[in-house]
């Protein structure tokens, strides 16, 4: 196999894995807003978080086994699952194996959702936070487009968007937990009048 495929399939697949991973942080956020949840059918929101969390799973065994089929720096097995044990640009590559392995959390603990105490489960998904922070960082010291500048402003402008989205988020839900700022359910408010 031609050894430019396979870097341009590493390359492609890496990008192709943050994007979906970014698109399923978003949908998700989307997901557990309320105004949209009143907008749009929960349960095809539901299918396209887990779509793209699933579709990244599989781009990231592709760009995993392109980097090791790779020629040119030579990763072994041990070098993509245990961080600081290669040569090349060790603290870059420690945050994409930190992301694999939360990654593979989410999905496993999203398959057995059902069987999990749903805490258990919450808390756990709370890690696509970090996960799509650490493959950030990843996808900005370690990949080859890494100095482009279109890559830099596309990262660096969807990670403030999920920023925005997850703080807008947690401001809404600490809002509605708060008995002096949560909305007056219309049974109440008729009641009091």
């Amino acid at each position: 196999m031609d050894s430019k495929l396979i870097w341009y399939t590493a390359r492609a697949s890496g990008l192709v894995t943050w994007a979906l991973l970014a698109a399923s942080v978003l949908w998700g956020l989307a997901l557990s807003s309320r105004s949209l949840r009143n907008r749009l059918r929960q349960a095809w929101l539901v299918d396209l978080h887990r779509f793209l969390g699933g579709v990244a799973v599989v781009f990231l065994t592709v760009h995993v086994t392109s980097i090791v089929l790779d020629t040119y720096v030579h990763f072994g097995i041990i070098e993509v699952l245990v961080p600081f044990t290669g040569s090349w640009h060790p603290a870059a590559v420690a945050w994409g194996v930190a992301g694999l392995y939360l990654l593979l959390a989410l999905e496993v603990t999203s398959m057995f959702r059902a069987r999990l105490p749903k805490r258990l489960w919450r808390l756990t998904h709370y890690a696509s936070f970090p996960l799509f922070a650490v493959a950030t960082v990843h996808g900005l010291t370690a990949g080859t487009d890494r100095h482009t500048l279109a890559m830099q402003a596309g990262f660096i402008g969807v990670a403030a968007l999920v920023t925005l989205l997850a703080a807008f988020r947690m401001l809404g839900r600490s809002r509605s937990h708060n008995p002096l700022t949560a909305p007056v359910p219309p049974a109440l408010e008729r009641s009091a009048a």
